[in-house]
């Protein structure tokens, strides 16, 4: 993060541990981290180590048990009560019955826009994430990816500067995953939204991010957060490059030295 940019995210000897009827299990210990704003970060590691908590976390879907974290300078909390961030889940989760646009416009209707704004922001977001045409769709009838992609678009909908992606993209083949990750980071050059993004691929973290935060296993802990020199506008084929290369070894690096994974 620049020194110029305000923190959308806090944290400070955060941890959480979780009371189970096999005793305590400690699933986040002393994370310090600090997003700014427009930044893309993804958090990689090991399963189990505290990735998908510490997404939950900043969205108050889990409360810590020491330490502090602030969203846009708020509790975590107060940042949902103001729909300050849009959540985007490893599956989809729309709604069968709905079409596309009742899918997105949902969220919408709770929080009581008129018909015209919903309209709008309906248009606007499925725009953003070329899916223009098939609002009257239902979920059954797109690809997988399509309907991530519709996933995608309600969590814009809020038009939050924050969203939370939680491995959004892990159950697609490979070559919807790279068409995919093209199109976040259009959508990310072309919102500035600050994007928090869980993963378990090295490449894709790579590819998206302007940081890629390594965390180790259970307690979850950064352990080291790895500066991007990639350009901001990343075609596909920059993974083939000697710095994409290079920022991808040291991720793996990362990984290694928190004993992340077994050879």
């Amino acid at each position: 993060m620049t020194g110029t940019s305000p923190a959308v995210v806090s944290a400070s000897k955060l941890g959480l541990t979780f009371q189970t009827n096999d005793g305590p299990v400690q699933a986040l210990t002393d994370v310090d981290l600090t997003i700014g704003k427009g930044e893309f970060i993804s958090f990689i590691g090991p399963s189990g180590c505290g990735k998908t908590t510490l997404l939950r976390v900043i969205a108050d879907l889990e409360k810590p048990t020491s330490g502090m974290i602030s969203v846009n300078g708020m509790s975590p909390e107060e940042a949902r009560e103001k729909r300050a961030y849009g959540y985007v889940f490893q599956a989809a989760a729309l709604f069968p019955w709905r079409t596309i646009e009742r899918n997105v416009a949902l969220p919408l209707e709770i929080i009581g826009l008129s018909k015209a704004e919903q309209a709008e922001r309906i248009k606007r977001t499925l725009e953003l994430v070329n899916l223009s045409g098939f609002e009257k769709k239902y979920p059954w009838q797109l690809s997988g990816g399509m309907q991530q992609r519709a996933s995608i678009a309600r969590a814009l909908a809020f038009d939050a500067d924050l969203l939370l992606m939680d491995e959004p993209f892990g159950a697609l083949d490979e070559i919807v995953r790279d068409h995919l990750n093209k199109q976040l980071l259009e959508l990310w050059d072309s919102t500035n939204k600050t994007i928090c993004f869980v993963t378990h691929s090295i490449p894709e973290a790579v590819y998206l991010s302007t940081r890629i935060v390594v965390m180790s296993p259970r307690p979850g802990r950064v352990t080291d957060v790895i500066e991007s020199t990639l350009p901001r506008k990343r075609p596909l084929h920059i993974r083939e490059t000697p710095e994409f290369l290079a920022i991808a070894a040291r991720v793996r690096d990362g990984l290694r030295a928190g004993h992340s994974y077994e050879d």
